[in-house]
């Protein structure tokens, strides 16, 4: 499970740099056709907005994978016993879990089947490629929820056998 994760990470990490680098040449590009050229590129602007969103959504799912960074109010969870930490930080993780099953991956797959009959106006594709990241990314997350629970479970048996 540790192996399956770490090339996810470095799958998800190479596909956010590529993402935020063709970011800023599209941007770049956008200012330099708007400011320099006063002939504004339609095209880079939209290619932008999927590059953006994309980018967003393969980066939540390194912050809940990688850096088990999600919101969480670490006062409260600080107040737990020792004992229920591990149960709360399972709970959470179920929590997070039950959000990527039904609202990125089922919720996604709906979204991006409605939109894939619709057409981008200016790049002549469905607007399905839009939301199609958001089952893939439901998947990540889901996946690293579970990897999260495995930890805390391991972690917990450790700790009851020293």
């Amino acid at each position: 499970m540790d192996a399956v994760k770490k090339r996810l990470d470095q799958a998800l990490s190479a596909i956010c740099i590529t993402l935020f680098a063709f970011l800023v040449l599209l941007v770049t590009w956008q200012v330099i056709t708007r400011f320099i050229l006063n002939n504004p590129s339609v095209v880079s602007e939209e290619l932008a907005k999927y590059c953006f969103v994309w980018l967003v959504m393969f980066g939540s799912a390194i912050v809940f994978g990688g850096e088990k960074g999600h919101m969480a109010v670490e006062v409260v969870k600080d107040k737990f016993p020792q004992g229920l930490k591990a149960v709360n930080e399972i709970v959470i993780e179920a929590l997070n879990m039950v959000f990527a099953l039904f609202v990125l991956l089922i919720g996604g797959f709906i979204a991006a089947e409605l939109a894939w009959t619709q057409m981008n106006a200016s790049l002549q594709i469905p607007i399905g490629y839009l939301y199609a990241v958001m089952p893939v990314s439901g998947l990540c997350i889901l996946f690293y929820c579970t990897y999260n629970i495995y930890q805390t479970v391991q972690t917990r048996k450790k700790v009851k056998t020293e």
